[in-house]
């Protein structure tokens, strides 16, 4: 028992650490102040490893680092990246978790990016106009031409990513023997990694047009 609690905390750890990385390295502007970081498909990654409280964990201490570190939004800042990574990555791993499969992960993953692009609209309404000084009439104008737009487009993106790597993420942790042996494997499915690359094409040409590229 021991021994499978160590295992755990010692992936839970290296994922934190893996999350934290790309949140510091890897910033990519979509529109108007809002950028992409692929720190929510390391926080989902764990969460399907070990449930949506391991979402919990990793979101809450990466973002205390990165307001500690990196980041000039404070309190603010810290619980909108919190709400943002677990309304994502909590309802994918959620789903996943009753049922582990090729199709539970898909509809996971589709369950999440819904829910992080409606409940942000909420969030955003709610604290953007303290985070940002703004009139929450101003505010309101930004919510469906951009706010919308953007956790859809960052929702599909960390779904394709998910789908691609989760895999590869997995084989690797358990040929480190870090995973227990009842972990269910995931299979490789040809249909879902189509999936994915498609859901990856379409995201990186859609950003390319927001960014003037095309």
């Amino acid at each position: 028992m021991n021994n499978l609690h160590n295992k755990k905390l010692t992936v839970l750890a290296l994922l934190c650490a893996m999350a934290y990385l790309l949140m510091v390295t890897v910033k990519i502007p979509v529109v108007l102040f809002l950028k992409y970081e692929p720190k929510d498909v390391i926080i989902t990654l764990g969460g399907f490893l070990y449930g949506p409280a391991a979402s919990v964990i990793i979101s809450a201490v990466v973002s205390v680092l990165e307001m500690f570190t990196t980041s000039d939004t404070g309190l603010i800042g810290l619980v909108m990246n919190i709400l943002a990574s677990c309304s994502f990555a909590c309802v994918a791993a959620w789903l996943y978790r009753r049922r582990p499969s090729q199709r539970s992960a898909l509809l996971g993953l589709l369950a999440g990016t819904a829910y992080l692009t409606l409940t942000m609209l909420v969030w955003n309404y709610i604290f953007l106009p303290i985070f940002l000084h703004f009139p929450r009439a101003e505010v309101v104008k930004l919510l469906f031409p951009a706010i919308l737009p953007f956790n859809l487009l960052k929702g599909t993106l960390n779904s394709a990513l998910i789908i691609l790597l989760y895999r590869h993420v997995f084989k690797a942790l358990d040929g480190s023997g870090l995973l227990p042996a009842a972990e269910p494997k995931p299979a490789a499915r040809g249909w879902l990694t189509a999936t994915g690359a498609f859901l990856l094409l379409t995201c990186l040409l859609v950003l390319a047009t927001l960014r003037g590229w095309l």
